[in-house]
Formats: C-alpha cells, sequence, structure tokens
C-alpha cells in the first residue's frame, strides 16, 4: 500500500511527538505523549479507510443510477456499446472517469467483454464487478440483452436494499455497544479510585481471602504495587489504561463486523473508542490521580 503525504505527514507528527516523549521520560507527560503521538499516527489511515468506505457506496450508488440509465437505453433498440457511448457525458459522480473510459474503448473498437473488465478492474468494487462480469458475460452468450441487464440492475438494486435495511437494523445494537463500553468505563474507573484504594488500604485484607494487590502486575510492571499498605497511583492508571484501550479496539472492530459484515470498517469504531478511552482515563488520572 502506497502512504499518501496526508499519512506521511501523520507518521512524522507521531514521531516528533515521540521525541518530544523521550525528553519527557521521568514526567507525568511522558505515557500521555505517548498515547498522542499513535493517536496522531493513526487518524490519517482511519480517515482513509473512513474515505474509501464512502466512496466504496458512493460507486455502487452510481453503478446502479448507471445501470438503469442503460436498461431504458438498450429496451429502446439501441444497441448497449452505443448506449454506453451516448451516456459518457452525462454525470455519474465518482464514476464519471471510468464510465468515460469505458465508452472511449468501445469507441476505439475494443470488445465489450474486455472493456468491462477493464471497467471491473478499475472501479475494484466487488459488487460492482460481479454485475460487470455478469453483463459481458450475458453479451458474449446472444439473447435478450435489454433483460438480463435488467435483471442484473434488480440485482443490485435488492442488494443495495438489503445492506440498507441490515445497517439500519442493526443501529440499534451499535448505539447498545456504545452504550455498554462506556458503562464499562464508569466501572473500571469506579475499580481504580474507589474499590482498589479500599481494598489497598484495608488491613484486613488477606484474612479475608483478599489477593495482594501488588500481584496484579504483569512481570511486576503493569500491576500496581505497594508501598507502606498504599498502592502506587501511577502503575495502577497504566494497567486500567491498557484493559480500557485493548476493550476499545475489539469492541469496535465487532461493532463494524455487525453493522457492515466488515471487520475493516470497525476500525473507525475502533479509533474511536480508543481515544475516548484515553481522553476519559487521562483526564480522571489528572482530576482525581495523586
Amino acid at each position: 500500500m502506497r502512504l499518501t503525504k496526508f499519512q506521511i505527514s501523520g507518521l512524522a507528527a507521531a514521531f516528533l511527538i515521540l521525541v518530544l516523549a523521550v525528553f519527557l521520560y521521568q514526567t507525568k507527560l511522558f505515557f500521555f505523549l505517548i498515547g498522542v503521538a499513535f493517536l496522531v499516527g493513526a487518524l490519517p489511515f482511519v480517515l482513509v479507510i473512513v474515505h474509501e468506505s464512502k466512496v466504496a457506496s458512493e460507486k455502487e450508488a452510481m453503478f446502479l443510477e448507471f445501470s438503469r440509465n442503460l436498461v431504458e437505453s438498450v429496451k429502446t433498440g439501441t444497441p448497449i456499446s452505443k448506449s454506453i457511448i451516448n451516456m459518457r457525458n452525462k454525470p455519474f459522480g465518482v464514476l464519471d472517469e471510468n464510465i468515460k473510459k469505458l465508452a472511449n474503448q468501445i469507441s476505439m473498437g475494443i470488445p465489450l467483454v474486455k472493456a468491462l473488465e477493464t471497467f471491473a478492474r478499475d472501479v475494484k468494487n466487488k459488487t460492482i464487478a460481479r454485475a460487470l462480469t455478469l453483463i459481458g458475460q450475458s453479451e458474449r452468450a446472444g439473447g435478450d440483452i435489454g433483460e438480463i441487464l435488467e435483471a442484473v440492475t434488480e440485482a443490485v438494486s435488492v442488494s443495495d436494499r438489503l445492506k440498507k435495511e441490515r445497517k439500519a437494523a442493526i443501529q440499534t445494537l451499535v448505539v447498545q455497544g456504545y452504550i455498554i463500553f462506556f458503562v464499562f468505563i464508569v466501572i473500571v474507573l469506579v475499580m481504580q479510585y474507589v474499590i482498589v484504594p479500599m481494598i489497598g488500604n484495608f488491613e484486613g485484607g488477606k484474612s479475608l481471602g483478599v489477593p495482594e494487590i501488588g500481584n496484579l502486575g504483569v512481570g511486576g510492571k503493569l500491576g500496581a504495587v505497594k508501598q507502606g499498605g498504599n498502592i502506587v497511583p501511577g502503575e495502577m492508571a497504566n494497567a486500567f489504561l491498557y484493559l480500557l484501550l485493548v476493550q476499545g479496539l475489539f469492541t469496535g472492530l465487532t461493532i463494524g463486523k455487525l453493522s457492515e459484515q466488515n471487520i475493516k470498517a470497525g476500525i473507525k469504531h475502533s479509533f474511536a473508542l480508543m481515544v475516548s478511552s484515553f481522553l476519559i482515563s487521562t483526564g480522571a488520572n489528572i482530576l482525581w490521580g495523586a
């Protein structure tokens, strides 16, 4: 994948923030700057994915419009090749250049099937590619091309309608996913700033079977440690922050898979949840942390 200037700029900005974080290693700003660097570096990639998803939806909508116009033209008795040439100057949004290229290839004498294959390859959309392949094969096999085009257009229309209906139906579940995640954040913050300090300072904790809080870490670094019976706030804040970030990552991917049947579409949800987790956890640490 080739990086755009926008993505390279984001990575450069993230690198500069990391360099600044190195100079502030012994301060409270170190982990905050590390998180900011990650967010700044990831933001351009997330925006590109969101833009690609939007463009893909626009391509399918414009192809549906193109197919309907093509059906109307063919049904009047105009050959499909001539119909495509006649439509090259009509506005079809993101598909303008692709349709003009298709019409120009047909004008130059390139076979329709070959031109449609090039069109499908340039558009880079599975739904459109399947429809174009079916049109090309139908033209090659012969028959009533008008009826075939109408059937293909109807199939694309039904597919688009089903996607929209599924997205609308699942929207409530997406909202519930966000609500559940923010409830989880509240629970974690209550544990971090209320319950765990109470347990850590409770002298009778061992007699009640409460585990040693200092043993909760990974390798003795991520977990909280006890110094004279008190929990180190910085270590505890980091441990819960990592928990929220991991939860936000996988929650977002799950939401994307459920709503759009595509894990890649969940990256934007993961990014939003991870940013929210980072900002809420950092803000809470500033307000209530020691």
